[in-house]
């Protein structure tokens, strides 16, 4: 797990089995948040992300740039995040497809 020198994380902020969790310094995350293992908070064009209040990242998402990511955000595993989510929003990945199989 490396936190770099993150200096604005809330009260409430639990990390479950933080193996593999990076998260930039200079990222902002809110009160009541929960992060699983393997998820990258990542500064990028524009800055880092400010994470709003009670939200939930689930395992291996990556959450990149200056975006915001509002309240009550349920963010999926393995999502990638690169673009503003709005308050009680609830982000996925798409399945996984097959682009090319061998015989």
């Amino acid at each position: 797990m490396d936190l770099g020198n993150c200096r604005q994380i809330g009260p409430g902020f639990t990390l479950v089995h933080g193996f593999g969790t990076v998260i930039n310094g200079s990222a902002v995350i809110g009160s009541n948040c929960t992060i699983l293992h393997n998820v990258t908070i990542g500064g990028g064009h524009g800055g880092s992300p400010v994470i709003g209040d009670n939200v939930y990242i689930g395992a291996g998402a990556i959450i990149i740039g200056g975006i915001h990511v509002g309240n009550n955000v349920k963010i999926g595993a393995g999502a990638i995040v690169v673009e503003d989510v709005p308050d009680n929003s609830t982000v996925v990945c798409e399945k996984a497809k097959i682009i090319r199989h061998n015989v």
